[in-house]
């Protein structure tokens, strides 16, 4: 077999290549690697009698391989799903409040952690305290990186070492392959599942209870949800038991809703303030869900139990930064001050009129001329929220041999465009593109159908 690694031209006559192309504004160590990395799958190919390409055609792979290098790593999607707050793509949009609000602590210093009045250090979780009680009606709060941590956290400070019950119905994989009774076991808690995998009721906790069981964990199936012969223990009783026995009560709600989502035309999803009526010494939920803030995990409920927490050493491993902060608190103050349903970019989304939708759907569908048609079909809330519920929508249909192709041309684009193959037809729905975007998204699915991306 011939072995043509002797044709392969040195790595600096490829840089030569691109200095005299008009690419020497490339940093010489990005244009090297570049260079080196599209020679070294030229020699592999051409130690087996594979032909080597010409200086010219090395130089222009070499500038496309460093193109593509320099990109960001994380990059703007247009998320035409038909899944409001996707998972994979970041889930929960942030308010322009909020993203304000980042840009202003990032911008320079701030008093994240300084008493301006005294002048002496302060603690970064007063920032949070005061907007988090007003938001929620909770005695106090605080903040962490995301759920999962505040569960580990609530399990690792007021359980470990003890039992802490929990239905088998609701020990439930969380996403990304984590799972509760692994979160459980991490935390030193030892896990005591009852009743079965659809009815539980407040006797089996009861039951189950000993003299080394700390709390009760009600974890919200709020990613999937079991329906038919179904019974679970109201939270009022699970409050009423664990507090009879000596215990707590630990509401794990996930999703983190503040507001009833019946008037969205969905199911109803529990809230925050519902679960702190109920009697949950602590609840905890997620920031990035359908609370419409950045990435977080919170904690709401008896004050003397989230001092306990917030003065833990496990506050600082799992810390929040400035940025999620300013974010939170500008989320929050939407709820505040009742303008969540125009502000939080979730709800609007949820909430935005069926017959512009279908306007928009329909000019996208234009855009795919012949092949394109707008058809009804639903949005879905996602992000481990509200399982199974959406709202009606419509969306631009392109029926075509090959729709897979159609979607991966579209993420090529920058910004990149997300749809969604269903049925044999490639689908965009519009609910969770701004309008802003409408032209662009219709050119770019124009120019997929005719193959020029």
């Amino acid at each position: 077999m011939a072995d043509n690694r002797r044709q392969v031209p040195s790595v600096e006559r490829v840089l030569a290549g691109l200095r005299a192309n008009g690419h020497a504004q490339l940093p010489e160590s990005l244009a090297t690697e570049a260079a080196r990395t599209v020679l070294a799958r030229v020699r592999a190919k051409a130690a087996g009698g594979g032909g080597v390409p010409s200086l010219e055609e090395l130089v222009e792979a070499a500038r496309a391989e460093a193109r593509e290098r320099a990109r960001p790593s994380l990059r703007r999607v247009i998320n035409a799903t038909g899944v409001i707050l996707q998972t994979n793509l970041g889930r929960s949009p942030l308010s322009e409040r909020a993203i304000g609000a980042m840009v202003e602590a990032a911008a320079g210093y701030s008093n994240l952690e300084f008493d301006l009045e005294s002048g002496v250090r302060g603690s970064r979780h007063d920032h949070v305290r005061a907007m988090i009680r007003r938001a929620t009606g909770a005695e106090d709060g605080m903040v962490v990186n995301n759920n999962a941590a505040a569960l580990y956290m609530a399990l690792q400070v007021f359980a470990r070492g003890r039992e802490v019950i929990i239905s088998r119905g609701q020990a439930v994989e969380i996403g990304g392959g984590f799972r509760i009774p692994d979160v459980l076991r991490q935390s030193g808690a030892i896990l005591t599942e009852v009743g079965t995998t659809n009815r539980t009721y407040s006797r089996d906790y009861e039951a189950a209870w000993t003299d080394t069981t700390a709390a009760i964990l009600r974890v919200h199936t709020s990613n999937f949800r079991v329906t038919g012969f179904t019974a679970e223990a109201p939270l009022a009783e699970l409050a009423a038991a664990a507090h009879r026995l000596g215990g707590l009560l630990i509401d794990d709600i996930g999703s983190g809703c503040l507001i009833d989502t019946v008037r969205y035309g969905m199911a109803h999803e529990p809230t925050v303030q519902e679960s702190l009526a109920a009697g949950a010494d602590l609840v905890l939920f997620s920031g990035d869900k359908l609370l419409g803030g950045p990435q977080c995990g919170i904690i709401v409920g008896r004050a003397e139990l989230v001092d306990r927490l917030r003065s833990h050493p496990l506050a600082r491993a799992l810390r929040v930064d400035k940025l999620t902060i300013a974010a939170l608190n500008a989320t929050l103050r939407a709820y505040c001050e009742g303008t969540e349903a125009t502000e939080i970019p979730v709800w609007r989304m949820l909430g935005s009129d069926l017959a512009g939708i279908k306007r928009r759907a329909r000019k996208w569908a234009a855009a795919a001329g012949e092949f394109g048609a707008a058809i009804p079909s639903r949005s879905m809330a996602g992000g481990g929220s509200l399982p199974g519920e959406g709202v009606a929508t419509w969306c631009a249909a392109v029926r075509a041999a090959h729709p897979e192709d159609i979607a991966a041309a579209l993420r090529r684009c920058e910004p990149a465009i997300a749809g969604r193959v269903e049925d044999g037809c490639f689908l965009l729905d519009p609910r969770a593109v701004e309008r802003e975007d409408d032209a662009y998204v219709a050119a770019r699915l124009r120019q997929a159908i005719h193959g020029e991306i």
